[in-house]
């Protein structure tokens, strides 16, 4: 069954969601996602730092349209005055503001912000009270368990995000350590489903329709924020509301995979020009092609690629080889 996820006065018209992904969730893969059923698409990660200089490519990050609606923006900092005065910032730009707390990249933790939050709960609570002060906007947290093994923090975390208004959260269940090694512990969703009272988000290990029901059942989790999942399987959203509805997913045909190609390159285009655009959709076409006969061939012809046009032919050559 299809269900509504109500995350403070936003209420989403499902419970499938789009994670924030740096050099991802721009606009173009956002619509894509929402195409296919998201019904809460994030931008990338954006620096308070940044928005508090004022900074073009920081506001460039929150470029959207009509159509991308709901919007959830994520900021990453360490200070609560700088999170504080970006909250306010961006409040026009979007609908939910989410503060990134789980984060592993080293050059992120080391200016104290990401996951290194986790580590110190006191400084956690202090940014959060002052961002949620300083907003209106649903709020809510994306946290790892902890730094490490023997620093397991997210229920300590979590009870105190809720204490300090927070509408929902959001676990990716490995620890700063392991980064995005090892297998995703979703039993820590399911304990902190039962430990707090706002709504809880999974995330971690979401590759298809079926990974994403098994999270639902085992953890009871409110919601999915479906991240490197999504990287050229924008299906995975709508094969989940098709198992959903108790019918059988259909996986997408080569004239659906070559269209959402095509549909993604031409609004990156739009958006970006083609010299800059051409560049970015490298890694993204590749996805597209990504488990499929000749993929490794297709990529590298895609790899050398300057133009547009010749990015079309090829993945029209590609998907039109009599797939079925």
């Amino acid at each position: 069954m299809i269900n509504k996820l109500a995350i403070g006065a936003l209420t989403l018209k499902n419970n499938l969601i789009l994670a924030p992904m740096a050099g991802i969730t721009d606009l173009p893969q956002r619509l894509i996602a929402r195409e296919y059923g998201a019904s809460l698409c994030f931008t990338e990660m954006v620096s308070a730092h940044g928005l508090a200089r004022n900074g073009r490519k920081s506001f460039e990050l929150l470029r959207s349209a009509p159509e991308d609606k709901p919007l959830g923006i994520q900021l990453f900092g360490e200070d609560p005055d700088l999170l504080a005065e970006a909250a306010r910032a961006v409040e026009e730009y979007g609908d939910l503001i989410d503060i990134n707390m789980g984060c592993p990249v080293k050059k992120v933790v080391n200016s104290g912000a990401g996951s290194a939050l986790i580590r110190d709960p006191r400084k956690a609570e202090s940014v959060i009270r002052a961002v949620r002060k300083a907003t209106g906007l649903p709020l809510t947290v994306k946290i790892r368990t902890g730094w490490s093994a023997r620093e397991s923090t997210f229920l300590e975390i979590a009870r105190m995000a809720e204490q300090e208004g927070c509408d929902a959260i959001t676990l990716h269940p490995r620890n700063r350590a392991e980064m995005f090694g090892n297998k995703a512990d979703w039993s820590r969703i399911a304990e902190l489903k039962s430990s707090v009272g706002i709504p809880v988000i999974g995330s971690g290990d979401l590759f298809s329709a079926r990974d994403v029901m098994e999270m639902l059942g085992q953890t009871g989790c409110d919601g999915v924020m479906v991240a490197r999942g999504v990287l050229g399987n924008p299906w995975i959203f709508s094969e989940t509301l098709a198992l959903l509805s108790g019918e059988e997913p259909r996986p997408p045909s080569p004239t659906e995979r070559l269209g959402a190609a095509l549909r993604h390159m031409e609004t990156l285009v739009g958006l970006a020009g083609e010299e800059t655009a051409v560049r970015e959709l490298r890694k993204h076409l590749a996805w597209y092609t990504k488990g499929l006969p000749g993929a490794a061939q297709v990529r590298d012809a895609i790899n050398r690629s300057e133009k547009k046009e010749d990015l079309v032919k090829i993945l029209q050559t590609f998907f039109g080889q009599g797939r079925q």
